[in-house]
């Protein structure tokens, strides 16, 4: 049975970084990060693109489920409410998966300090620092990624997985 792995957390806090060296630790893994289904320019963040990147998600995450070749699925994405990751494995039914849930987190001084060192405006930074508060509550493992780099907070999921 493949083990999904969901990875969240604010913007800035390394959820890709630690999922490509997750992915690059794993063999017979495919990893797909969320922000991929939003890269358009112009961005727009109507309701019809929500929806449809919603969809898109949903369909790549049921088919590589049910393809049979990957035994990890790594999912990486914002998500900042319960609703919505619900919203996902809700639609994942007929499929058979071991969950994993992983936030990711860190204090503000070290997501601001991550978020300039990647070149991110003023306005970024302070609205990824708006959501810390909303992942605190999350029904997931919590990884405090402040003092760690991405090698020691993969070390953590790769103990939760049992490897």
């Amino acid at each position: 049975m493949p083990k999904l792995i969901v990875v969240n957390g604010p913007p800035g806090v390394g959820k890709t970084t630690v999922c490509r060296d997750l992915y690059r630790r794993l063999d017979g893994v495919v990893w797909l990060d969320g922000d991929w289904c939003w890269l358009m320019h112009p961005w727009d963040f109507s309701a019809k693109n929500k929806e449809m990147v919603f969809e898109n998600i949903v369909f790549l995450l049921r088919n590589y489920l049910l393809n049979g070749s990957f035994g990890y699925i790594v999912f990486c994405w914002v998500i900042p409410d319960e609703a919505i990751i619900r919203r996902i494995l809700g639609r994942l039914t007929g499929t058979e998966y071991a969950l994993l849930r992983v936030t990711l987190t860190c204090s503000e001084e070290a997501l601001r300090a991550r978020m300039r060192q990647d070149g991110r405006d003023d306005a970024g930074i302070h609205r990824s620092i708006a959501l810390l508060p909303r992942y605190q509550d999350m029904d997931t493992r919590q990884i405090d990624t402040t003092g760690l780099t991405a090698g020691e907070a993969v070390d953590r999921i790769m103990v939760m997985l049992g490897e």
